[in-house]
């Protein structure tokens, strides 16, 4: 076992605060990481406080991650020590399935689908058509913390011309917006519409319009209207309604960011005949849809679920090469709840990331 500090939560109404535990040390093909950036996702705030009511504490959040290889157990020869890399919201997978087989970790259809970073498995032991766990982990350690251990599989590689405090969002937010604008076939000259403009919401933004397409977003703040055009893509407040009006069977392709459940009827009505609006942001129950509007132009109302571990590699290579990331504020992981707070408000813009080496400011107090 190595020893290992990180913050936590340990109740749904508790703070996060400074955490002793341990990991197992690296074991065949798996490798440990010094973690030096993670992320915050909205995700994290919806674990911590057990909105998804699956939460199991201890809970060390964090699925951003990037570090350096600081050992490769035996077998290992994906990565070597000194090595910059990035881990995502898995760590494993069952590897069987027909997903895991077709390269589709993220929908892993084993007993216990796919191993979180933290919060162990998708589906826990519990829930479990064998009432097992394959991977003998109730509960899993994320990025807010010093060191990580994760089989090499489940580590991507970060480019060089890609700073690794930028690459960390583009591990989550980067993913789960290129998967859907991938499957979907986005390219040059499509008319992409981007629902809501937040850290999922800038990066979708970026990634299409790199790909060619013209992107509109789709904010309820005017003060993002200004931000869209420093992107160079149009902006749209929600309320405007004559500006909504005019964009009616438009789209070839909408995203919805918001990360909380929302109505997605009036962006339905800019769907071209034959386009899909894929959800991404909110994982509850949402509003009914007006099915007259679906089914008289052939629409489709869609989910993504993060991004397998090639989507997750391309979008690093992607943003690598067009010079996209998306804007961050680096902050020390002290001041971790304060930035749940502004999350919550959506007063950040866009993504924070946790400088890691402030953790050892708290053993030097």
């Amino acid at each position: 076992m190595i020893k290992a500090s990180g913050y936590a939560a340990k109740h749904s109404y508790s703070n996060l605060k400074r955490i002793e535990f341990e990991r197992t040390e690296a074991g065949a093909n798996e490798i440990e990481i010094e973690v030096l950036y993670c992320g915050v996702c909205h995700s994290d705030i919806h674990q911590v406080k057990n909105e998804w009511s699956n939460t199991v504490y201890p809970c060390v959040p964090g699925h951003e991650i990037v570090g350096r290889v600081s050992k490769v157990g035996p077998g290992g020869t994906r990565h070597a020590v000194g090595d910059l890399v990035g881990v995502g919201c898995m760590i494993e997978s069952c590897r069987h399935c027909h997903p895991c087989q077709s390269g589709d970790q993220n929908y892993c259809e084993g007993p216990n689908s796919w191993l979180s970073t933290y919060n162990g498995p998708m589906v826990p032991a519990a829930k479990a058509p064998n009432g097992a766990n394959m991977y003998g982990r109730d509960n899993t350690f994320g990025g807010y913390s010093d060191v990580i251990v994760v089989n090499e599989d489940f580590a991507l590689k970060i480019p060089k011309n890609l700073k690794p405090e930028v690459a960390a969002p583009i591990l989550c937010a980067g993913a789960t917006t290129y998967s859907p604008l991938k499957h979907w076939g986005v390219k040059a000259g499509d008319s992409v519409g981007v629902i809501g403009f937040g850290g999922l919401g800038d990066m979708a933004s970026k990634i299409a319009k790199a790909m060619g397409a013209h992107v509109t977003v789709f904010t309820t703040t005017e003060q993002k209207l200004e931000e869209a055009r420093r992107l160079g893509v149009k902006g749209v407040l929600e309320s405007d309604k004559a500006a909504m009006k005019a964009l009616k069977s438009s789209f070839d392709f909408m995203l919805s960011t918001i990360p909380e459940k929302h109505d997605i009827n009036p962006f339905i009505e800019l769907l071209k005949r034959d386009s899909t609006l894929c959800i991404v942001g909110a994982l509850e129950p949402m509003a009914g849809v007006d099915n007259s509007a679906v089914a008289f132009h052939r629409k489709r109302v869609a989910g993504s679920l993060i991004g397998n571990l090639a989507d997750t590699q391309e979008v690093l290579d992607f943003c690598a090469d067009h010079c996209i990331g998306p804007d961050i504020e680096i902050i020390d992981i002290q001041n971790v709840n304060e930035a749940f707070k502004k999350v919550e408000k959506g007063d950040v813009r866009f993504r924070y990331v946790i400088d890691m080496a402030s953790l050892k400011r708290d053993d030097n107090a």
